[in-house]
């Protein structure tokens, strides 16, 4: 069996070992986040408003990309799923203070519910490691 490289990192989310997931997983030069909702280390859920929780869903992803080796430059892809449309901004400008001058690929889902009924945003990353040559 030829090893792929894979790497596993977990988080704070008490469903990761439940519901049989990691945070993130990096396979070669690829970083996949999976949705990241507003969860303080603690296992409780972030208090504040969409921006607040958004900012929260960040960290997690910055934590994720960073202990497998990336960073906020390598991310292509984003996705936020909102509970509310009228998040849109909050969410998306907490989005661009991370990502303001990287820019990738993103988008914006308003859905009817997250697992949490406190939770108003949950979000997810893609990220591609340079090599070096």
């Amino acid at each position: 069996m030829v090893d792929s490289g894979r790497r596993n990192h977990s988080s704070a989310s008490p469903f990761e070992p439940i519901y049989g997931y990691s945070r993130a997983v990096r396979v070669g030069d690829r970083i996949d986040v999976a949705g990241c909702a507003p969860i303080e280390a603690d296992g409780s859920s972030t208090v504040g408003d969409a921006g607040v929780q958004a900012a929260r869903c960040l960290t997690i992803i910055l934590d994720a990309l960073a202990a497998l080796g990336g960073s906020p430059a390598d991310v292509v892809r984003t996705r936020m799923y909102i509970t509310d449309a009228a998040d849109a901004d909050l969410v998306g400008r907490a989005h661009g203070t991370v990502f303001g001058d990287i820019r990738p690929a993103s988008t914006m889902l308003v859905i009817p519910a997250l697992i949490r009924p406190e939770w108003k945003v949950e979000i997810e990353a893609e990220a591609i490691i340079e090599t070096q040559t």
